[in-house]
């Protein structure tokens, strides 16, 4: 058993790993979870800004900031980059969410700390006009890739329905007027403003030298500016209501509900977790059974998004446009069932699979960092992966009667997408 050590204090864990934590004095967070016995090492950069810290005429400036990270810096072309991680044998990628962006990598350990350097050079962009101006057709393309999605147009619709003026009801890839509005002298402003030494975590997993890494992003991200931004964490108030789309392209039934549950952070959302797997997990679960088995319905699943500050749950159906008030119907029955319906073999059952998948997803270091540095983003601190498998085997029965009660799973918005002339 190796100690895990936070700062100057050690702390004994089963797993064999050891946290290690170092804030460099622009305030830009360095943290780890070390493992020597590892074959890997990841590392990413999150950056705590997202649609939700966007003005609505700025829909859409984060996810664009993302493309253009690799566009270049002032003295790297994005054929450099490119080729940068790619002569390191490394995988790299990035994503956007409502309340956060990375920009991650994972290599052999022996490559880490150039992969660390590249990361963080290509985190101070050129933004160049021209660039910008390439980009902005691409991300245009993106929004008509999404806009032949059904589930997304149902999405973004719904969560805009559910939200209200709230930002998180916007959309993560912009929209085309606000994408098409966007100048680069705007998304700099954004980029100064958000994305700043102190709104940032560097987080590592796997083998690697902590103290190297921390001096090397001292040297690399020392002089990044400070700007203390804010974001506004009032919990939102669900505005709800029921809606149905239409569109001719359409040959399917499309069914998407949405219910307030709770934040992230909240020590409630792991029995509301357990809850919407026992209703919707993909298989085996109480929709599962009553729609997919039966042939009623082509996918049915329930699960729970979690916030700063609030969460939703969801319940998403599919099927013939004929069945979808049947759908509806038996998913209600459903709904209304599951708590006195479910026992205690069920939340055995389910305790097992959800720590598995919790044990796999952790066993890679890219996993690993990506998990450290989304909580760390959202809640400040470090949670180990075995606290999180302590607090699933702890829940039980009462416990998610509970959550029930505080937040029942009724259905304040229910949004519909079916076929025919819109």
């Amino acid at each position: 058993m190796r100690p895990v050590a936070h700062g100057a204090r050690a702390v004994h864990s089963p797993m064999p790993i050891w946290f290690r934590h170092a804030t460099l004095p622009n305030g830009l967070t360095v943290i780890a979870e070390v493992d020597p016995d590892a074959h890997t090492a990841a590392a990413g950069f999150f950056v705590r800004t997202g649609s939700r810290d966007e003005t609505p005429d700025l829909m859409g400036v984060s996810h664009f900031l993302e493309h253009m990270m690799f566009k270049g810096t002032d003295d790297l072309t994005s054929e450099d980059i490119n080729r940068g991680f790619d002569e390191l044998g490394a995988r790299n990628n990035a994503y956007t969410s409502s309340e956060l962006t990375c920009f991650h990598a994972a290599a052999i350990p022996e490559k880490i700390e150039p992969a660390v350097d590249l990361l963080a050079r290509m985190m101070r962009p050129a933004l160049r006009p021209a660039d910008f101006d390439m980009e902005k057709g691409v991300i245009l393309e993106e929004i008509a890739m999404y806009e032949d999605n059904p589930f997304s147009v149902l999405y973004e619709a719904a969560m805009e329905k559910h939200y209200g003026s709230h930002p998180l009801g916007h959309r993560v890839i912009g929209t085309r007027k606000t994408v098409s509005a966007l100048t680069p002298e705007r998304m700099r402003d954004y980029f100064v403003r958000r994305y700043s030494a102190d709104n940032t975590v560097l987080a590592l997993a796997g083998r690697l030298d902590f103290d190297r890494v921390v001096a090397l992003a001292s040297a690399r991200c020392g002089d990044w500016n400070v700007a203390r931004p804010h974001r506004d964490l009032s919990p939102p108030t669900p505005r709800g209501g029921s809606f149905e789309k239409r569109d001719p392209d359409v040959t399917r039934g499309y069914l998407l509900a949405l219910a307030p549950a709770p934040a992230i952070g909240d020590d409630r959302y792991y029995p509301a977790a357990m809850l919407t797997q026992i209703l919707g997990a993909p298989d085996n679960s109480r929709l599962h059974w009553a729609l997919v088995e039966t042939g009623i319905a082509e996918e049915a699943q329930a699960g729970l998004d979690a916030h700063e500050s609030v969460g939703e749950y969801f319940l998403f159906a599919a099927g013939a446009s004929a069945r979808l008030d049947e759908i509806w119907s038996i998913a209600q029955r459903e709904l209304g069932a599951v708590l006195a319906s479910m026992t205690d073999d069920d939340l055995e059952r389910l305790r097992n699979r959800v720590a598995t998948g919790a044990t796999l997803a952790g066993e890679q270091p890219a996993g690993r960092m990506d998990r450290l540095g989304r909580i760390w983003t959202a809640l400040r601190c470090y949670r180990p992966l075995d606290e999180d498998l302590r607090r699933i085997n702890r829940v039980t029965r009462d416990e998610i009667r509970e959550v029930w009660e505080a937040f029942p799973l009724r259905p304040v918005t229910v949004a519909r997408l079916v076929g025919g002339p819109a």
